[in-house]
C-alpha cells in the first residue's frame, strides 16, 4: 500500500505518483482512488484505466486489514 500527500490534486501530481509507484513496485493489479477526475485522467494516460477501482468504501477494506482481529468483528 502506498500513500502520497501533495500540495495539488491535479493530473500532473497524480501522474507523477502513479509513475513513481509503478517504477518502484511494478504494474498494479488494482488501484483504489477516490472519484477525482485528475486520477482518472492520469490512469487513462498511463493506459491502466480498467484497473482503477472507485467506490465509497473501497479504501476501508485495506485499512481494516491492519487492525487486530478482535476489533474487526
Amino acid at each position: 500500500m502506498e500513500a502520497n500527500v501533495t500540495k495539488y490534486r491535479d493530473r500532473k501530481a497524480a501522474l507523477k505518483f502513479i509513475q513513481k509507484t509503478m517504477k518502484r513496485h511494478g504494474y498494479p493489479f488494482s488501484i483504489v482512488a477516490d472519484k477525482l477526475r485528475s486520477y482518472c485522467a492520469a490512469m487513462n494516460e498511463k493506459g491502466n484505466i480498467d484497473r482503477q477501482e472507485t467506490g465509497r468504501w473501497r479504501n476501508n477494506r485495506a485499512k481494516n486489514l491492519h487492525l487486530p482481529f478482535w476489533l474487526r468483528e
